[in-house]
C-alpha cells in the first residue's frame, strides 16, 4: 500500500511539474509500476481500439496495385494520384498505409559466406611512378587470416 502523502507527491510531480514516470521513479526510489498505480490513470494500459473505417480504405486496392507495378513510387506521388480520385484524408495517414503495403525489395546481390581458410583478400594500389621513372605498384594490405595460403605467396 502506498502512503497517501507519497501518492500526492507523485501526482504533483506528474500532473503539475510534468515529470516523466521514469524520472519520478528514479528520484523517489520507486518502481515504475508503483508510480503508475499511484497515478491511477488508465491511459497507460488502454486497450487498442479497433478502427471501424478509415479514409484510405476505398483506395487500398488501388495503392496495392500501383505499388506492385512501381514499388519505388513515393507516397507523395500516390497521394496526388488518389487525391485526384477523390481522397480527402491527410498525407501522413497515407504514408503510414503505404509503408505497410510497400513490397520489401530484396538485395540484388548474393552475400558470400565462407568458412575460415576458404578465401583470402588483398588490395593493390597504383602509386604512379618513382623519381627514376619506374612504375610503383605496391601491395597495401594483405589479409591472411589463415596459414594455408602462406606457401603460395
Amino acid at each position: 500500500m502506498i502512503d497517501p502523502e507519497l501518492v500526492a507527491k507523485i501526482r504533483l510531480l506528474f500532473f503539475a511539474e510534468h515529470w516523466k514516470i521514469g524520472t519520478i521513479a528514479t528520484q523517489l526510489n520507486l518502481h515504475r509500476d508503483t508510480v503508475r498505480a499511484a497515478l491511477e490513470t488508465d491511459r497507460f494500459n488502454r486497450p487498442k481500439q479497433d478502427r471501424t473505417s478509415c479514409k484510405t480504405d476505398p483506395y487500398v486496392d488501388f495503392i496495392r496495385h500501383t505499388l506492385a507495378q512501381y514499388p519505388r513510387l513515393r507516397s507523395t506521388r500516390i497521394f496526388q494520384m488518389i487525391r485526384a480520385r477523390g481522397y480527402e484524408g491527410g498525407s501522413s495517414q497515407l504514408r503510414r498505409l503505404v509503408a505497410r503495403l510497400r513490397p520489401v525489395l530484396q538485395e540484388p546481390f548474393l552475400q558470400l559466406r565462407t568458412f575460415p581458410g576458404e578465401q583470402g583478400q588483398a588490395d593493390w594500389a597504383d602509386l604512379g611512378k618513382f623519381a627514376s621513372g619506374k612504375p610503383a605498384v605496391v601491395s597495401l594490405a594483405l589479409s591472411l587470416p589463415f596459414p594455408t595460403l602462406a606457401p603460395w605467396l
